[in-house]
């Protein structure tokens, strides 16, 4: 009897070990040469390239959800860009703006609940302009494609148990809204939605699809992040009309969801910050009293973590929305992908 009792702990200990140390592997993807990542980089036709960074594969645990977050890229950037990496003499400085991918993996350390996986989506038309705005208005069926781009990756990892988060900077935003009109209701499994400076296209009709998906669920999360670009200068010209930036946008939405939704507001010298639901919904404006354009600051200055982290215990866990670099340890040395696939995942059946 103690000989067979031991063997059984001998056996359990053994298994957890495996358990432990196992390998998930992702089928089509390779290994990148940056903290061992899995990456698998294709072009969706019509003219959209997907890039995607999952866990490394001692990282990936099978056991728990996969987190789908599709990062729209703003206009002018390519995923490389996006991505990030450490500026060398002679490079381009779209490098150094937004780092995404180091900003990725401070979340991982902070967000243990699921796989983050980030989703690049670059809008590549052949007008070479990388706008999601061109794209849309070159599409006019541009909300089922989004939609067949988002529906692609989750089959990829359907065994996952996938959940989508949309993201974006800038004209990214586009996206965002183009796969909200995809259905007469945002789908259950949209857990999050972030607004990195990037609600241009926002008018009521969006607010009556946030309010009832924000209502749905308690897993459901609304980050938003906007400066006072209504009094923004470029060369002592505004940069966009009173109505159409960022700023009055994002209040918009605010002003419409606070019909219903109780909201608290604390407002200081640098932010005013709208919350409600228990941090379900965080919208940070940006002060702008020197009127400068800080577009793409937000995005730097630890936005994406923001967005990501917020409403959850890690929100202002070892970073500061609008501080310094805490992702600095992470930026990668350099940006090779893998050679672009022409084949996107497999249609159902």
């Amino acid at each position: 009897m103690r000989h067979s009792t031991v063997c059984l702990l001998t056996i359990f200990i053994l298994a957890s070990s495996v358990r432990a140390y196992a390998q998930t592997y992702l089928p089509g993807f390779t290994a990148s040469p940056y903290f061992g990542e899995q990456v698998r980089t294709y072009t969706h036709v019509p003219e959209v390239r997907v890039h995607i960074n999952a866990p490394s594969p001692s990282s990936f645990d099978p056991a728990k959800p996969a987190a789908l977050v599709f990062f729209a890229l703003p206009n002018g950037n390519t995923i490389e860009m996006t991505v990030g990496k450490q500026l060398k003499a002679g490079d381009d400085w779209h490098y150094d703006i937004q780092h995404i991918g180091a900003q990725t993996r401070f979340v991982r350390t902070k967000a243990d609940a699921y796989n983050l996986v980030t989703v690049y989506v670059e809008a590549n038309a052949s007008t070479g302009s990388l706008s999601w705005p061109t794209w849309r208005a070159k599409y006019a069926n541009n909300p089922a494609l989004v939609k067949a781009v988002v529906d692609s990756v989750k089959r990829m990892f359907s065994a996952y148990a996938p959940f989508v988060v949309l993201s974006g900077h800038s004209g990214g935003g586009g996206f965002t809204f183009s796969y909200m009109n995809a259905a007469a209701a945002i789908p259950d499994d949209v857990k999050r939605i972030a607004f990195l400076d990037s609600e241009y296209n926002y008018d009521d009709a969006y607010g009556a699809k946030l309010l009832a998906w924000i209502n749905a669920s308690s897993d459901h999360y609304l980050s938003a992040l906007a400066y006072n670009d209504s009094i923004a200068l470029y060369n002592g010209a505004p940069v966009v009309s009173a109505t159409g930036g960022t700023w009055y946008r994002t209040k918009m939405m605010v002003s419409y969801l606070a019909k219903t939704i109780p909201f608290t507001m604390e407002s200081t010298a640098e932010f005013i910050t709208y919350s409600a639901l228990n941090g379900r919904i965080r919208v940070i404006l940006k002060q702008n009293p020197t009127r400068a354009i800080l577009h793409t600051v937000q995005v730097e200055l630890n936005g994406f973590i923001q967005t990501m982290l917020s409403g959850t215990p890690a929100e202002g866990v070892g970073y500061a929305y609008y501080g310094p670099r805490a992702y600095a340890p992470f930026v990668q040395s350099g940006n090779a992908l893998p050679q672009a696939m022409q084949i996107p995942a497999r249609p159902a059946g």
